[in-house]
């Protein structure tokens, strides 16, 4: 595949395969705002029957009366989207009769599942599985894909597409606090979340100390762990947990924290992130981690976790039962940069040891695999 930059972003292909997914059973898809569910779904499933509930007429029809769903479906609706279904979830009920009665496949998506669960509404029993939709890949964006372009911007296809990143990033940021956060009545206090959020960020890829955030922020601990479930609901954040298998080395058991992107967390952090600068390598380990959850998402199922010592050592993420992966920003990677994976293999406990940098070329250091970022992601991705 040949992109180009200004390719629409319509029209590029995306990884999450919605039709074999609806072919075996009902979905919801959830993702945060601008990652291109609607336009996915448009493209995918053309001939498929679609109920937009930001559409305010379709809104106010099934709002008044949900059973109308059922009258307009015919026999040839085998399979059916509700776009931003947490705007009236009184629908589940309806969506749940009719893949009883009629075994018809819904495509149910939103970018919170909060409201949803917050009510304490029907989640349709086990008969939906759950996938998200991440920002692009390398895998969506092929040839055209840039390091620099990605980690400076992020790879929202909205604001990958920009001419002027930065200010829609911003304005982005200020549109998920308002939209998402506020508007969804998450919390009350507007202001407190708002200096979370920015103090968050700079906690982005770390373990998180809850005390001092709320100290920063000048919240009590206990709102600092609410404001992180919220983060979490409206997928702003990805919880990454501890890999404790170890036995050798003591592990700790606190889980790391990652944004969804790292041009929003940039934003957020009040900066956009240079080639160059310290910020680089943990703007690289955050864009690394998308596309690691984005591959669980769509393909593996594998869990994404990381590991860390009490004495210091740490790996930056482990994939299901079989891989340890260390990323660094680096063209040249040292004896010192590998010690976490060489004390992690002592353990015996994984098949693979991977490095992976900004090296030009493979190369194998006693029980480590020195990767090129672009020829492990061409060889997970493939």
């Amino acid at each position: 595949m040949t992109d180009d930059p200004s390719r629409p972003v319509a029209h590029l292909p995306r990884a999450a395969p919605l039709r074999a997914w609806l072919e075996q059973k009902s979905h919801f898809l959830f993702g945060p705002r601008q990652t291109g569910k609607s336009s996915w779904i448009r493209r995918s499933l053309p001939e498929v029957r679609l109920y937009d509930l930001l559409d305010s007429r379709v809104f106010g029809e099934l709002s008044h009366r949900p059973a109308r769903i059922g009258e307009e479906l015919t026999a040839a609706d085998s399979m059916v989207v509700i776009d931003e279904i947490q705007r009236l979830p009184v629908l589940l009920n309806e969506v749940h009769r009719l893949i009883e009665a009629r075994g018809t496949r819904f495509l149910l998506t939103g970018s919170s599942a909060r409201t949803l669960r917050r009510g304490g509404l029907n989640l349709l029993g086990g008969r939906a599985r759950t996938k998200y939709l991440h920002p692009l890949t390398t895998q969506e964006l092929g040839e055209s894909f840039d390091l620099s372009r990605a980690v400076r911007r992020g790879t929202l296809p909205s604001i990958w597409f920009s001419d002027d990143p930065k200010a829609d990033l911003d304005a982005y940021a200020g549109t998920y606090l308002q939209q998402e956060i506020v508007a969804e009545g998450a919390t009350r206090n507007a202001s407190a979340f708002s200096r979370f959020l920015h103090v968050a960020a700079h906690c982005n890829a770390t373990m998180i100390n809850f005390t001092k955030i709320g100290n920063d922020a000048q919240v009590p601990r206990t709102t600092v762990y609410e404001y992180f479930e919220i983060l979490k609901d409206t997928l702003l954040i990805h919880e990454v947990p501890a890999f404790g298998a170890t036995k050798k080395r003591k592990p700790i058991a606190t889980s790391k924290y990652y944004f969804f992107d790292v041009g929003v967390v940039s934003a957020l952090q009040g900066r956009l992130v240079e080639p160059g600068t310290p910020e680089f390598g943990s703007a690289f380990e955050t864009w690394f981690a998308h596309e690691l959850l984005a591959h669980r998402d769509y393909i593996s199922g594998e869990p994404i976790r990381y590991w860390r010592s009490t004495s210091g050592y740490e790996v930056d993420f482990i994939v299901g039962d079989h891989t340890a992966i260390e990323v660094k920003a680096k063209e040249n990677v040292s004896a010192a940069d590998l010690r976490s994976l060489e004390a992690l293999a002592e353990e015996k406990l994984l098949k693979r040891y991977v490095c992976v940098s900004l090296e030009a070329r493979r190369r194998r250091v006693g029980q480590v695999e020195m990767v090129p970022y672009r020829e492990f992601l061409a060889e997970m991705w493939g």
